[in-house]
């Protein structure tokens, strides 16, 4: 019999991570799910059980994430998979955001991912196993979305740093992926989850575009389906050699290939300048 592994889901109220928790917990696996508030998880999928843990947990606070996670290996005597799921998306060209609105979405996306590594490397180090799926985005290997471009970073660096976890770790048994996100049918790109400029220039007429194009026209009309999502991950985290890229969603290979073909044709046509520096 299949010995149920033990999943710490951030940002499982909604979303994604929503839809990931619901199926684990059909599925039978135990599961620490944690928000911002306990009871945007109680609310939903009920209270502490031999099955479930809900978790209160600020992921800019570094010991506030420790306390989770040792909760969590208390509660069901370790952990085995970890989703970094939690995150949100800041609209607004780099000119408009200000240093405190371009701050916090590193501090949730980037730092906030950090610390869940941080501190559930020593446990799973000790047993000599793991997941640990970063959940990116297609903006995290192509940025070129006018008004996403700080967001776009934040997803760049989770790719980065989970090319080089997935090198550190696999000496220990445990394998990292980072997962690039399409569009998802989700509450992402509602007005109470995307983050658009405070002070807004109205001269980027194309960043407003693309803010009106997602949160009017995409919101609600996302290909892919996050159920579906779900069934990915728990597949990928059967597997003995699974990915460290993980692109999900119908229209993410077409961003892949709009960033393949932008950068062969800049390295062709600039080749003579390229290699114009050796000594």
């Amino acid at each position: 019999m299949e010995t149920k592994k033990v999943w710490f889901v951030t940002g499982a109220s909604k979303g994604l991570g929503f839809e990931l928790v619901k199926k684990l917990l059909s599925d039978g696996f135990k599961v620490a799910a944690t928000s911002r508030t306990v009871e945007s998880l109680t609310d939903v999928f009920g209270e502490k059980s031999d099955q479930f843990l809900p978790l209160n947990m600020n992921i800019t606070d570094n010991n506030d994430v420790k306390t989770a996670l040792d909760k969590t290996v208390e509660h069901f005597g370790k952990v085995d998979v970890i989703v970094n799921n939690a995150g949100y998306g800041q609209l607004g060209t780099l000119e408009e955001l200000s240093d405190a609105e371009a701050r916090a979405n590193f501090d949730v996306n980037v730092f906030g991912t950090l610390n869940v590594i941080r501190n559930a490397m020593p446990y799973l180090r000790e047993q000599k196993s793991g997941n640990i799926f970063n959940i990116s985005s297609v903006g995290g290997y192509y940025g070129g979305f006018p008004g996403w471009g700080v967001y776009c970073s934040t997803k760049f660096a989770v790719a980065g740093f989970t090319e080089a976890l997935a090198e550190e770790a696999k000496d220990f048994g445990i394998h990292a992926t980072v997962v690039y996100p399409g569009y998802f049918r989700t509450d992402f790109l509602t007005k109470d989850s995307v983050r658009t400029p405070e002070n807004s220039i109205e001269a980027y007429e194309a960043a407003r575009n693309s803010e009106k194009a997602h949160l009017d026209e995409i919101n609600g009309n996302q290909p892919n389906d996050p159920v579906k999502a779900a069934d990915v991950l728990i597949q990928i985290s059967k597997e003995e050699n699974p990915p460290v890229h993980l692109l999900l969603g119908v229209g993410a290979p077409e961003f892949l290939n709009n960033k393949i073909e932008a950068i062969t044709k800049d390295a062709k046509n600039w080749e003579d300048l390229t290699l114009s520096t050796g000594i």
